[in-house]
């Protein structure tokens, strides 16, 4: 165009090999996004570059054999433009003809001209949650982003998708079974259902023979290579024989008429493949009853059309749904035969009158439209039994549906029908099924006393009701009113089965609940003879009327979470099967439950005061049949042991945290059958070895005790997981073998347990081993920092055999006085929990370098990680909250804040003066009443469940991104200054707080002072309170404020001359906290063990680098103790040195210079013939430091001090390890001993000791730069003085810094 105000320059390269998970659809920019392209986007914010691939070649399959796999390789254009600039115009300047866009490596649509390729990808990025230009601008830029959008320059050829919709090639060809006929070379189409033989030449106009293969046969033919025989169904069938070239075309065809002659309808699958039009030859298909045509763009002229369907003369049914069609396709009414047809999702907004034509019509689904009435010629399509007309935008019942009188069932679900009115329903007498959910409903009235007689189900969850009067709904056998705001239920409950009303909508920020406020239950439901299950969980009542657990038909009753305080007798044998009376009041249970509930199998009484449970019978023999029985949570001793026996058919058994001191030995042997037993939180110091007679059992959990004998589980042929950690163990007897269906063993928080190696190669075959960190305490430890916080975390896998929970920790993040903590949850997948959990930390690191305000580094990292999940975030996904605790300002005195993001379901408190304090905002559509108005207002369906598509309940998730703009990836952000009243933050997933309230969450962390056996109670509490789900917990316990101050003044003692203390012996220590410069993580997979060399360890082996000199008698100032809500303040120009410090001197250096360098090391000081190491060692032991280096102007020259510095201070020798080099050494499988053993199955654990620590850290390969590149050696005459040159100079700078003596030390060797 002449008015195109701006150049586009196109650079083409060559496509490589993908990036990101074997992705075939990410591409490195690295090498072509360089200057040029730079200074385009410089100043303009509406300036960028869109990358443009070609179409996908596949290659060639080979001569022989199975098909070959390889990359296929794809040309790049890198497009520079504007927001302004037009499909139209790009396509002119590179003389193409189209453009094309992919959305999360799903469907790709051709673009409309008037279409602007870069602002859509602005567009989508906003949509996403980014709100700064600039950074809209960089993303746009950034290669990952392919795998969200992709611009194609032409369609892109995918051969799976080609192969199922034509196969096409010239074969030999002969007709018949006899030998009448000779071989020809013709056209041979595969295509719907039909073979389709034709001359090569005129294949579309000459002679065709079109041969049905619906119930008809493919054959091998063994006589002849390749070759297959095809066969008609039928008294008059026909046969053809087709020989192949290559044995890949013989698969590939035989492969695909496999599937069509296996069919049983003419059914056509076609969805899902960008289709603008249907194949040409499809239409030769003369017999296709069912074409399925969902999620593609079909238009409606050319060829294939939809203009041309009503071609199909035997069509009927016809799914057109998710196809942005605008409007209805009025031929699709010329199609007479259609007996279903679905337009869902179109965008619809009126239907034609000649919907009527259809009179054979029996389902028409019209869901995720935005109609609002419809026409009065619907009403005479007589046959119509199925109408689907949720997710529209009614404001009431169409009047049509009077005059529909097979029509059952009202489908209007996430409409605007504010009003009911049962009057309406009378005069639709044939309507049995309502589904009125999610309409804002707020009044279902009735004029008259009209009895409405017919309706028997009825849906009304997610509305506003606060009253609810159905006494005039006689036959109603099903109600679900769940999250309303009801006060008042009234029903005729003499035909009822079912009712749901139990209600648990949270509000945005209060850790409160709205209930239904039910006090007692009225009569009518102690009259409903034939109702099956009640739900009342989460109401007020304080007692159950006796009529109703006595009832002849109820099997099962849920009245969790009221105020019961008695359970009344049963009169008679009732079939009641699951009782549920967790959360209530009850000191004892009735003494006939047992007795006379003899189909009960399933029993949970959690959370009461019992103190005795009822016998099982009153004999000997017991008839009872429960199988799952929960006791958590009581006042029960081990006398309830003896009552449990009766129970013989009990596989689940849940009795943590309870009073006992013991469990009868010969009580267990009985429990056969028993396949899962919790003991937790007792006062037990064994379990019984009568344990190994439950052959069954498969889990063991018996952590928080005092058991100090391992059990003898260890020989049960079926164990899969056993928790004993925090209890007392010092050894394990362990036998030859381990059973092969171990996968998870956690030992720890037993501070005495001592593991050999022969015990630690025995358990090299479990998947997750869980072990505590070796650690020691040292005098060098007075150096070290406090932090304000120390963390715990737990996962349980659940009944699912993988463990989709990932946890974020790290006590000490970006190396200074901060913590970063995170929990996702993938809820059925554990590749995006595992991606997250990996890439998140550092993530936020790069964010806080580029902004320092709270929602925008906060947004920024969870945007950023949703883009670096790359193809797995595309159909998977996960609910994630990080936490990150920082100072409130740059000032090293400043108090602390905590800021917390989340999408999707897992949730923060804060217990601030024993009261919980939610931080985060739960997105799932049942919690957030506008995030469900902004999906329902996006189309989206929400199937009876509450999940978006029926994926997910949550509207905000990391990933899922092919769910886009339903669910998006931008968080919620909140920043709380913390005080000296916070005691602790708990972090979890869904499982754990549908289960765990808020309040009760608090109070239980509040009754355990250890962090990591309270996030195990959290775990343990939800499970037994019915959970099956995956469930994560981490307790962070906070020590904020001046009460926490660790900081010691200086203190002079005087020392003996002689050698150095022995160091403290290690020892295995029971705190969860890491080390730290570790993220504390769990995977599930590998294990959760991860080793700290203490500094004792390390100095007591340090012979080969440090000096041998002690200090000598006299007086020694010990250096002040800073804690770390008081470091230090670091001083330019001036680096802190103790008197005994580390020398490293080299015989073969020479002016900082080491044989191998060009330059001088980076942190070395040169003095004559030796080398010295500049250490910073402020007030922390075991500190990894990271940031830019700070340089400053030294009388000796320009030095630069070190921030990257592990520091292990011990009995007067240091030893400085490059942070840098510590990571080498961590990646290197040669120097994996200095971190921890690492076993077979990746797992790691401790070595015993760290004799060869510096001996390895030697052997590491050496750097350019680095402490480990000049070898140290001792040299015995070393002094630890300052040479006279130097003591002016001191002198000057510590009286200009006003420093007191003991702080300010150089250390300088004088060579005289």
């Amino acid at each position: 165009r002449a008015n195109i105000s701006m150049k586009i320059i196109q650079l083409v390269t060559t496509s490589r090999n993908m990036k990101r998970n074997g992705s075939r659809s990410c591409v490195t920019r690295k090498t072509r996004f360089g200057s040029r392209e730079r200074d385009w986007l410089k100043g303009d914010t509406q300036r960028g570059c869109v990358c443009l691939y070609g179409g996908t070649v596949d290659p060639q399959p080979p001569a022989s054999g199975t098909q070959a796999s390889s990359t296929p390789q794809t040309d790049l254009q890198l497009v520079l433009c504007s927001t302004s600039t037009t499909v139209e115009e790009l396509c002119a300047q590179k003389n193409g003809h189209a453009l094309y866009v992919q959305l999360h490596g799903d469907l790709v649509r051709r673009l409309d001209p008037s279409e602007r390729p870069l602002q859509m990808v602005y567009d989508y990025l906003a949509s996403m949650g980014y709100a700064d230009p600039v950074r809209v601008q960089q993303e746009a830029a950034n290669s990952d982003l392919s795998c969200l959008i992709r611009f194609y320059s032409e369609r892109p050829v995918n051969a799976d998708q080609q192969e199922r919709t034509l196969l096409k090639g010239v074969f030999s060809v002969r007709k018949g079974k006899t030998q009448l006929h000779k071989w020809a070379e013709r056209q041979v189409i595969l295509c719907g259902t039909c073979l389709i033989v034709a001359s090569v030449k005129d294949s579309l106009t000459g002679k065709m023979h079109i041969l049905p293969l619906v119930g008809g046969k493919v054959e091998e033919v063994k006589r002849r290579q390749h070759c297959l025989m095809f066969s008609s169904a039928g008294s008059q069938a026909q046969t053809y024989f087709v020989n192949f070239d290559t044995l890949a075309d013989y698969q590939r065809w035989h492969r695909q008429a496999s599937k069509v002659v296996s069919q049983t309808v003419s059914l056509v699958d076609l969805s899902c493949y960008s289709l603008e039009a249907v194949p040409e030859y499809l239409f030769y298909s003369q017999d296709i009853t069912h074409l399925n045509l969902r999620h593609n763009f079909m238009s409606l002229q050319g060829p294939g059309g939809l203009l041309n369907l009503p071609r199909f003369s035997q069509l009927k049914s016809l799914n057109l749904s998710h196809n942005r069609l605008g409007v209805f396709p009025e031929c699709v009414c010329e199609i007479l035969t259609l007996t279903e047809l679905n337009l869902s999702c179109n965008s619809l907004r009126a239907i034609p009158v000649q919907i009527g034509n259809l009179q054979s019509l029996q389902t028409l689904s019209l869901d995720g439209n935005h109609l609002s009435s419809l026409p009065e010629e619907m009403g005479g399509l007589f046959q119509l039994n199925s109408l689907g007309l949720s997710f529209n935008s009614f404001s009431h019942v169409p009047a049509v549906l009077e005059r529909l009188s097979a029509v059952d069932k009202l489908a209007m679900a996430g409409n605007r029908v504010e009003s009911l009115d049962l009057c309406t329903l009378v005069r639709m007498s044939h309507l049995k099924n309502i589904d009125l959910r999610l309409n804002g409903l707020r009044w279902v009235k009735s004029e008259n006393l009209e009895v409405v007689s017919q309706v028997t189900q009825l849906d009304l969850r997610d509305n506003c009701l606060e009253s609810l009067d159905l006494s005039s709904v006689c036959n109603l056998e099903t109600l679900h009113c769940q999250r309303n705001q009801l006060g008042t239920l009234t029903l005729s409950g003499f035909t009822l089965r079912m009712l749901h009303a139990s209600s648990n909508r949270e509000s945005n920020r209060a850790s409160s609940s709205y209930r239904n406020l039910l006090e007692y239950l009225p009569d009518w439901v102690c009259d409903c003879r034939k109702i099956e299950m009640l739900d009342i969980t989460r109401n007020l009542l304080s007692e159950l009327p006796s009529r109703l657990l006595n009832s002849l038909s109820l099997r099962k009753l849920l009245t969790g979470c009221n105020r019961l305080q008695r359970v009344p007798e049963l009169l008679d044998h009732v079939p009641l099967e699951a009782l549920d009376l967790q959360h209530n009041m009850l000191a004892e249970l009735p003494e006939s439950l047992f007795l006379k509930a003899l189909n009960l199998k399933y029993l949970n009484v959690s959370a009461n005061a019992l103190e005795s449970i009822p016998p099982s019978s009153q004999s000997e023999e017991s008839l009872s049949t429960l199988q799952e029985l929960y006791l958590t949570g009581n006042n029960l001793s081990e006398n309830c042991g003896a009552l449990l026996v009766g129970h013989q058919n009990l596989r689940i058994l849940h009795i943590a945290y309870n009073q006992l001191l013991s469990f009868p030995a010969s009580k267990l042997s009985k429990l056969e059958l028993l396949e899962e037993l919790n003991l937790s939180g007792n006062n037990l110091k064994t379990i019984p070895s009568t344990v190994s007679s439950c052959k069954r059992l498969h889990t063991l959990i018996a952590h928080s005790n005092h058991i100090s004998v391992f059990p003898e589980i260890l020989n049960l042929p079926e164990i899969k997981l056993v928790d004993l950690s925090c209890n007392e163990l010092t050894e394990i007897q362990l036998p030859d073998s381990l059973p092969a269906s171990l996968q998870e063993l956690d030992l720890t928080g037993n501070s005495s347990l001592m593991l050999e190696h022969k015990t630690l190669n025995l358990f090299s075959h479990i998947t997750t081993l869980k072990l505590d960190q070796k650690s020691t305490t040292t005098a060098g430890d007075s150096l070290s920092a406090s932090t304000p916080w120390k963390h715990g975390y737990s996962e349980m896998s659940g009944q699912r055999n993988k463990l989709c929970v990932s946890v974020l920790a790290v006590d000490h993040f970006r190396d200074s006085v901060e913590a970063c903590y995170g929990i996702f949850d993938g809820d059925r997948n554990e590749e995006v929990p595992r991606l997250l959990q990996c890439t998140m930390g550092d993530v936020l690191c790069e964010e806080l370098q580029h902004s320092s305000v709270d929602s925008v580094y906060m947004c920024n990292t969870f945007l950023t990680s949703h883009r670096k999940l790359g193809m797995a975030g595309q159909k998977l996904g996960a609910s994630g909250l990080l936490c990150y605790i920082h100072r409130e300002t740059s000032d090293p005195g400043a108090s602390f804040s905590l800021t917390v993001a989340n999408v999707g379901t897992c949730q923060a408190v804060l217990c601030r003066n024993g009261q919980p304090v939610p931080l985060s905002k739960v997105y799932s559509l049942e919690n957030c009443t506008e995030e469900m108005e902004r999906v329902k207002v996006s189309k989206a369906i929400i199937t009876e469940d509450n999940k978006v598509s029926g994926v997910t309940c949550c509207s905000r998730l990391l990933g899922c991104s092919y769910l886009s703009p339903w669910v998006l990836p931008k968080p919620w952000v909140h920043t709380e200054p913390l005080c000296s009243q916070d005691e602790f933050l708990i972090l979890g997933n869904r499982a754990l707080f549908e289960r765990v309230s808020y309040q009760e969450a608090v109070c239980t962390v509040q009754a355990v002072r250890d962090p990591r056996a309270a996030a195990k109670k959290l775990c343990s509490l939800a499970q037994s309170y019915g959970c099956k789900d995956n469930i994560g917990a981490v307790v962070v316990s906070l020590h904020i404020g001046e009460d926490s101050c660790t900081c010691e003044p200086p203190v002079t003692t005087t020392e003996p001359r002689g050698p150095a203390p022995a160091p403290v012996p290690a020892s295995v220590i029971p705190g969860p906290s890491d080390p730290a410069t570790n993220l504390s993580s769990s995977s599930g997979i590998v294990t959760e063990f991860s080793s700290e060399t203490s500094a004792s360890e390390i100095g007591s082996e340090a012979g080969s680098t440090a000096s041998d000199e002690h200090p000598s008698s006299g007086t020694v100032t010990r250096p002040e103790r800073r804690c770390s809500l008081h470091p230090a303040t670091t001083l330019c120009g001036l680096f802190q040195q103790q008197p005994s410090s580390t020398t490293f001197s080299s015989n073969q250096s020479d002016n900082g210079l080491d044989s191998d360098d060009e330059a001088p090391l980076e942190g070395v000081i040169s003095n004559g013939s030796k080398l010295e190491v500049e250490v910073d060692i402020h007030c922390c032991a075991f500190q990894l430091r990271s940031g830019p280096h700070e340089s400053f102007d030294h009388p000796s020259g320009k030095m630069r001090r070190q921030n990257s510095v592990v520091v292990s201070a011990t009995n007067g020798c240091l030893l400085a390890v490059c942070g840098r080099e510590i990571a080498d050494l961590k990646k290197s499988p040669s120097t994996s001993s200095l971190f921890g053993k690492k076993l077979s199955n990746g797992s790691v654990v401790a070595p015993e000791d760290s004799h060869n620590l510096i001996e390895v850290a030697l052997e590491a390969p050496k750097k350019k730069s680095g402490y480990f590149t000049a070898p140290a050696q001792q040299d015995p005459e070393d002094q630890l003085i300052v040479p006279p040159s130097l003591e002016q100079e001191v002198r000057e700078q510590r009286h200009s810094l006003e420093l007191p003596t003991s702080w300010l030390c150089f250390r300088r060797e004088f060579d005289s």
